[in-house]
């Protein structure tokens, strides 16, 4: 059973994440060269991270989304005490921000499967068995990513948890922003996921309570370990 490295970055700022995931993801990809340059069965394991963490106010869009979801000016976003970046995964505009858990699987996908839809789905799976245990019925929307309430029905159907991710050399980064204490106010100011005619909302929303963010975390990761199939060890020390 391949072992997956978990950190726990808390409130971290979107960049500074950023760029400890592109640390990681270049350290998987270097040991996977390395493997072949000498002749090594790439299935033979390397190191997989995934990291947890919440992000101040902050708006990124992918690498195939429209500027024009954004909705507010420069100066208009310093008012909201927020931030905005281009970054390198799929998808459109989407906000990270306090409140919403934010989980960064760098996997060397040779380890498991070599498929980003099957990745994908996997991704909504652990979401989708997260929430039955807060009994929310979380489900799919045909032709789109992430997690949604009552997806079949135009008129209702929410997001509560969106998904952009980048897949190199079967080396995962980037990857889900999960819904549970947000504040759903900061939708407002984008066009979610380049999606007009669809809302957001949240654990908290749907409940009407705060939801314990530990125990979330501990629920999120117990359904990916055993969805993918990985056992998990916590890193203390983010930068080792």
């Amino acid at each position: 059973m391949v072992t997956v490295e978990t950190i726990d970055l808390g409130l971290i700022d979107y960049k500074e994440a950023w760029d400890f995931q592109e640390q990681l993801f270049n350290r998987v990809v270097e040991e996977k060269l390395e493997q072949r340059a000498n002749q090594v069965n790439l299935k033979t394991p390397t190191r997989n991270y995934l990291l947890l963490c919440e992000h101040p106010h902050v708006y990124t869009l992918g690498k195939s989304g429209d500027e024009k979801h954004m909705l507010l000016n420069e100066e208009l976003l310093k008012s909201k005490n927020a931030r905005f970046y281009k970054i390198n995964r799929g998808g459109d505009i989407t906000y990270h921000g306090p409140g919403q858990l934010v989980v960064y699987p760098i996997l060397n996908l040779d380890n498991f499967f070599t498929d980003i839809h099957k990745y994908l789905r996997y991704l909504e799976e652990a979401v989708i068995l997260t929430l039955q245990e807060y009994g929310i019925q979380g489900g799919r929307v045909p032709g789109l990513t992430g997690v949604w309430l009552d997806g079949n029905n135009a008129a209702k159907a929410r997001k509560i948890c969106a998904m952009g991710v980048k897949c190199s050399r079967w080396v995962t980064m980037h990857g889900i922003g999960f819904n549970v204490n947000t504040n759903l106010d900061y939708f407002n100011f984008i066009v979610p996921c380049g999606i007009n005619d669809k809302a957001v909302t949240s654990v908290q929303k749907e409940l009407d309570y705060e939801i314990n963010m530990e125990e979330m975390k501990q629920r999120l990761l117990d359904n990916l370990a055993n969805i993918f199939s990985f056992n998990f060890v916590k890193q203390l020390n983010a930068h080792n």
